[in-house]
């Protein structure tokens, strides 16, 4: 290694089918980055943290997802429960998340309202938090599902890396009040709900299309996937939300 840079910024930047030799990535950190096919040979992969979506990682020839999945499952044995395959589980589900996210917001309230504008290493701050996941019942449901072309509300957030759609309210900025996002919370979560509660086996196994401008724009797809991506999105945010906070608290 011939060359020494540091705190080197890279964004945007494709790199497909690239070859990195004798580099070194020492402390580096990467961020909502497409890392699919990825071959790492003759590396030296020590006190490494990953966190995202993982399928088929095979570590010195031993795919990983699997145990991560059954460790996860192990510490957390309501985690199982967000894969669910019929309308009883789907509403078992939606109601560990609505009992978890009580304990959550019961949690919150007790910060001062300032703190949970403020981000923790980068990521959203607790109520863009939020934002998001209005936003995602919002996509998966109250447009996919439900069908309203444009449920949107000027307070929901996309994820930061979002090519951006017209119509689509996109505002990363805001800092409205925990309940003004609240209220729109209980408004999709009362939505999720119905839909939850009304699902049969037939309709659960039905594919929904939404091919007006906008997004999700998409032929075809499982309903149940739609939940699936609610339920996962609710489930993740949660976590992320608990971990903020452990650290927010840390500051008293």
């Amino acid at each position: 290694m011939t060359d020494f840079q540091e705190d080197v910024h890279v964004e945007g930047v494709h790199l497909r089918k690239a070859t990195f030799a004798r580099v070194g990535l020492h402390d580096a950190r990467v961020r909502a980055a497409d890392l699919s096919g990825l071959r790492l040979s003759g590396v030296e992969l020590v006190d490494v943290e990953i966190s995202g979506e993982l399928r088929n990682v095979v570590v010195n020839g031993v795919d990983i997802v699997p145990l991560v999945e059954a460790e996860l499952n192990r510490r957390m044995p309501e985690r199982a429960r967000m894969r669910p395959e019929d309308p009883e589980g789907f509403a078992e589900a939606w109601a560990i998340l609505r009992r978890l996210w009580a304990g959550t917001l019961a949690r919150a309230a007790t910060f001062p309202e300032a703190r949970l504008h403020r981000s923790v290493d980068g990521e959203w701050s607790f109520i863009q938090t939020l934002r998001h996941l209005n936003f995602a019942s919002a996509a998966w449901v109250g447009r996919m599902i439900v069908g309203d072309v444009s449920p949107w509300h000027p307070l929901d957030l996309p994820w930061d890396e979002a090519p951006g759609w017209d119509g689509v309210p996109w505002d990363r900025e805001a800092q409205p009040s925990l309940e003004e996002v609240l209220a729109v919370r209980r408004a999709r979560q009362a939505m999720v709900g119905q839909v939850v509660a009304s699902l049969t086996a037939e309709r659960l196994a039905a594919d929904v299309t939404r091919d007006e401008p906008g997004w999700p724009r998409l032929t075809g797809f499982p309903l149940k996937e739609c939940l699936y991506i609610v339920l996962h999105e609710e489930w993740e945010h949660r976590l992320y939300a608990e971990r903020d906070l452990n650290a927010l608290q840390k500051e008293d």
